[in-house]
Formats: structure tokens, C-alpha cells, sequence
């Protein structure tokens, strides 16, 4: 399979999907409402709707700025009053779902990293007629609680291309650094790579605290000669792991997961050998379009079936053709 992204196939996929504009979660994890301030053109004429979006995005995760500018651009496009409310604890987000039906929003869109905790407020919006759709993780749990599509990548499958790029490139014993212990899609991504590479280690670290992570990871590689190449789990994180193998001392390599304009520029640069995007900007857009469609029509994009955003292996060969992209905070 190549890994090489085509502009014709950007170009292609800009038919189907606009392109749109970001803007920074608040630093406590809740931002305020946005009535949709990016893109442009025409606005659907239909009766306003608010939606709301609420995931499990901790402060300063750049990569939850992409998906928020996908939903808001959706936002403008479908008329539509957008809520951005978030929290990485399950039991806050839930409480976030619970107040959104309290509101009596017109639709919901959720992360589903932590499906237990968010299982009886999901059940309340869906016993009060909101439509749900989830987004980013719980592709195999989102119709069990309610929701009539979701917007993701399989992370297993993310995972398992990671352990067969890095095994058909020669690398045996990868460190894969979790962010967030409990968090599905994580381990599901480092699930993936250990089906494939079995000499694979778990490293769990504190995402919220990059100070901690960058000790927790400088320590292990030195603590052991056998790691190769380690793999982080987000662009920031991935950012921070570079600066631990300088100091470690290590000849270990890094990979990643997701993107940001930084980390595509080291891809470009050789410093990082390659990252699987999962396009959230996309996952973004469709949630709250899926919504707008449902309500406008009794549409249910999917069929019951996830809709995957991903896993695209962007490399070296790859990335100067995406980094433009990536400045624009599309990628």
C-alpha cells in the first residue's frame, strides 16, 4: 500500500468537505458558545438548531482545536448555535451531557473515550429525543449507547499499521507512551502496534502535566538500551518525547499518532519518521452535519456503521504536501 497522500486526492476529498477554520479551547477545558464563525457562503435556511459538542479534551491538546474548527465550520454552513464543552474526567463529562439535555439542545456530539461513565447521561438524552453522534473514540460502542453514527478512526487498526510499518522497517522494541490510562482508543492504538511488533512496551505517563511526561520518558530510555523507537499517542506528545530521547541520550526514533503544523514540519525535517492522522477536522465537520442532516431530513449517515476518518500514514514522502494543510490548522 502507498503511503503517499496525493493533491488529487486532497483535492477531491475538498469536493466533498469545505475547508474551515480553528479557533483555541479555553485553557479550563469549557469554552463558551459559538454561533460558527469559520468558513463562509451560503447558510442553510433551515430553523437554527443547537448542538451541542462535548468531549474529553484536556487543556492544551492542540489537536481537539482542529476538530472544534471542523464542527464550528459546519456550524456556519448548517445555521446552527454551537456549544463546545469539555472535560478529560468521565464522571465531568457526563455531568456536561447531563446539563446539555437539561437545556434541551437539539442535538449532542461526543467522545466516547470512557463509554462506562457517560452510559446513563447518554441514555437520558436519548429518552429525551435528542439524536446522538459520537466522534474520535468509542467506534465500537457508540449504537450500544444511542448514537446513530460515528465519526473516527479504528484505532485498533490504527495501531496494527503502525506495528507493520515499524516491523517492515526493521524496528523490534517500541515504547508506546499513554497519555491517558483507561482511554480506549489509546489502548487500543498500542493494542494495535503490539499485535504486530510483540516486543512492544506500555509506558503510562500524566498528559496533563508535560513536565512529568518528559521525565517519566527520559528516565525509561534511560533506564534501557533495547528501545528503538518510540511512539507517541498526539502531536504534543510526540513533540515532548523528542526532547526526552535528546536528553536520555538514546538512538531510539519516534513515531506518532495525530498531527499539528509542528509536528508535520519534523516528518518533513527527518526528526519524526512518520504520524497516523486520523483527520479530525473531519470528524468535527461530519458530527455536526450528521446532526443538521437528521434533523432536516430523518437522515442516518453510516448505516449503522462507523464512518472512518482514518488511519492515513503520513511520512516523509508525504508530509510536505500536508504541512500547508497543517499551518492552516486543517490538519
Amino acid at each position: 500500500m502507498s503511503h503517499k497522500l496525493s493533491l488529487r486526492k486532497l483535492a477531491a476529498a475538498a469536493v466533498l468537505v469545505p475547508a474551515l477554520t480553528l479557533t483555541a479551547c479555553s485553557a479550563g477545558g469549557r469554552a463558551p458558545e459559538s454561533g460558527g464563525e469559520g468558513g463562509g457562503g451560503a447558510v442553510a435556511e433551515t430553523e437554527r438548531m443547537n448542538i451541542a459538542l462535548i468531549t474529553h479534551a484536556a487543556p492544551g491538546d492542540t489537536f481537539w482545536d482542529i476538530v472544534r474548527k471542523g464542527a464550528e465550520e459546519a456550524a456556519a454552513k448548517d445555521n446552527v448555535e454551537l456549544q463546545y464543552l469539555s472535560d478529560p474526567e468521565g464522571g465531568r463529562q457526563a455531568q456536561l451531557i447531563e446539563q446539555a439535555v437539561d437545556q434541551g439542545v437539539d442535538g449532542i456530539a461526543v467522545t466516547l473515550a470512557k463509554p462506562d461513565a457517560l452510559a446513563s447521561a447518554l441514555k437520558q438524552a436519548t429518552d429525551a429525543g435528542i439524536p446522538v453522534v459520537s466522534i474520535n473514540a468509542g467506534e465500537d460502542r457508540f449504537a450500544d449507547l444511542g448514537a446513530f453514527t460515528h465519526f473516527g478512526s479504528n484505532e485498533k487498526l490504527a495501531g496494527e499499521a503502525v506495528g507493520e510499518r515499524l516491523a517492515a522497517d526493521g524496528y523490534e522494541h517500541p515504547i508506546c507512551v499513554i497519555q491517558e490510562q483507561g482511554h480506549v482508543g489509546l489502548e487500543n492504538r498500542c493494542a494495535g502496534v503490539k499485535a504486530k511488533v510483540p516486543d512492544t512496551e506500555i509506558l503510562y505517563v500524566q498528559g496533563t502535566d508535560m513536565t512529568q511526561v518528559q521525565s517519566t520518558v527520559t528516565a525509561k530510555l534511560q533506564a534501557t538500551d533495547a528501545a528503538d523507537v518510540v511512539i507517541g499517542l498526539g502531536a504534543p506528545f510526540t513533540l515532548t518525547i523528542l526532547q526526552s530521547i535528546e536528553t536520555a541520550g538514546s538512538e531510539a526514533k519516534a513515531a506518532s499518532f495525530d498531527m499539528n503544523a509542528e509536528l508535520a514540519q519534523k516528518i518533513v525535517d527527518g526528526d519524526v519518521i512518520f504520524t497516523v492522522d486520523q483527520q479530525p477536522w473531519l470528524q468535527g465537520y461530519g458530527a455536526i452535519d450528521a446532526l443538521w442532516q437528521n434533523q432536516r431530513g430523518g437522515f442516518e449517515i453510516g448505516g449503522g456503521q462507523p464512518v472512518l476518518t482514518g488511519p492515513t500514514i503520513v511520512d516523509q514522502e508525504s508530509a510536505a504536501e500536508v504541512l500547508e494543510f497543517a499551518e492552516q490548522g486543517v490538519r
